[in-house]
């Protein structure tokens, strides 16, 4: 619902806040995790060039209007305990930390003491991540990708009755800025020959976005889609790094494994659904002769979000020579197919429980034209069509020493601009020959 934290003539007492193009303006006040020096893991809230310290507030009585399982969650080393609060909670304190930001508040000298620079802190994951599931909700990814193996019917059956998806792995899920290592694994680069384990040549990167769970729900208990929406906390960015010549090899018939166990990165901002409310709308529409979906996975047909992703990639001869990074691709999140709200339903339908701090990808965003795709894979045709960079070198696939960094935005007439960060990690080389 909108309301008056989202009005764009709000302004803050902290001018970084107020700067045009910022990712952190008083509307958007994502929440994350961070480290002063060696201190213990704090909440924080990004706001302008700066975060605030929630951790702090609280201990300082600023948040003592707020319930105080809510003061408790807020004193926690992770945002698992806030999360699991649901939505009147994370509307209240999203409420206190506007009023105390806004310019004119009786409070901000002592708010004021609260806050630290941003490039002083280890930013570190939001929350301890129990479950990590990934899905394959754009279709315009799954129709490119399925083209480059079965031209005839790139879309399985299956595709249009429900959010196709695979269990991750929660362990290697990383923060932003960790390096990635190439991964080894087993791959057959011509199918006459015989297996061989090496280190990936076919290294890639996904665009997408990942939500997180916020109250979940009992074993045996499914969720309906109408009600789904509601056990969202927000949204981050996330790059699932995948070895696409080991998934070729090992996909079938369980589907992938190490080709994407290796590496997941998310950015350490959580945009909440609170701020992300101006900038709902409709999902892309169905095609004439689509199926309408099963009524389990109906929702309120209006869980699209309007956030454009983007990719972009700086080589190591681009950071030597001082080029800036160039774009890979950039599309928005209203043309996936299935909703975060019927991922919710499809994966406890069975019964099966989510709980506070899992985390649900979109997997790969890609758009209709040339300029919207999401990964190498799609880009380059499975490596057919190299892609050429403005410095003269090519890709196919990653390089050690690539840089990959996701950015995303959500803008509006009539509402300020809000951004995500960065989620961005460096290729190193494999371990062994």
């Amino acid at each position: 619902m909108l309301d008056e934290t989202h009005d764009e003539r709000r302004r803050s007492w902290l001018a970084s806040a107020n700067q045009p193009g910022c990712d952190f303006p008083i509307q958007n006040l994502p929440f994350g995790v961070f480290r002063a020096g060696g201190s213990s893991p704090r909440i924080g809230v990004a706001v302008g060039d700066r975060v605030l310290d929630v951790t702090a507030l609280a201990e300082v009585g600023l948040l003592d209007g707020l319930d105080e399982a809510t003061r408790h969650a807020c004193r926690a080393p992770r945002l698992n305990d806030l999360m699991a609060l649901g939505g009147s909670a994370w509307t209240a304190i999203r409420h206190r930390l506007v009023a105390l930001l806004t310019e004119g508040a009786t409070e901000g000298s002592s708010v004021e003491r609260c806050l630290v620079r941003a490039h002083d802190l280890t930013l570190e994951l939001p929350a301890r991540i129990g479950d990590y599931t990934d899905f394959y909700a754009s279709i315009h990814h799954a129709t490119n990708v399925g083209r480059l193996f079965r031209p005839e019917s790139p879309l399985l059956p299956n595709y249009k009755w429900l959010p196709v998806g695979y269990h991750g792995r929660a362990s290697s899920v990383v923060e932003s800025g960790r390096p990635v290592r190439r991964p080894r694994g087993q791959l057959r680069p011509d199918e006459s020959d015989a297996p061989v384990f090496t280190p990936s040549r076919m290294l890639d990167y996904e665009m997408e976005l990942g939500a997180w769970v916020g109250p979940g729900n009992d074993l045996g208990a499914p969720v309906p889609a109408v009600e789904a929406e509601a056990r969202l906390f927000g949204l981050s960015l996330l790059n699932d790094w995948s070895a696409r010549d080991v998934q070729a090899w090992e996909y079938q018939p369980l589907g992938p494994f190490l080709s994407k166990s290796f590496a997941t990165t998310v950015s350490p901002w959580v945009v909440t659904l609170d701020a992300l409310a101006p900038f709902r709308g409709e999902p892309r529409a169905r095609e004439t002769g689509d199926p309408e979906p099963l009524p389990h996975l109906r929702d309120s047909g209006a869980g699209g979000v309007d956030v454009v992703v983007e990719a972009r990639l700086r080589t190591a001869a681009m950071r030597e020579q001082g080029a800036d990074p160039v774009v890979l691709g950039r599309a928005s999140a209203l043309d996936l197919y299935w909703s975060f709200a019927q991922m919710v339903a499809h994966h406890t339908s069975n019964g099966c429980n989510l709980r506070p701090g899992d985390l649900l990808g979109s997997g790969t965003v890609s758009g209709p034209t040339p300029d919207s795709l999401g990964c190498l894979l799609e880009i380059t045709r499975r490596g057919r069509e190299p892609l050429e960079l403005p410095n003269g070198e090519t890709r196919t696939f990653l390089a050690d020493g690539d840089e990959v960094i996701l950015r995303a935005s959500c803008e509006r007439p009539g509402f300020r601009r809000i951004g995500f960060g960065e989620c961005r990690g460096v290729v190193t080389p494999s371990l062994g020959p």
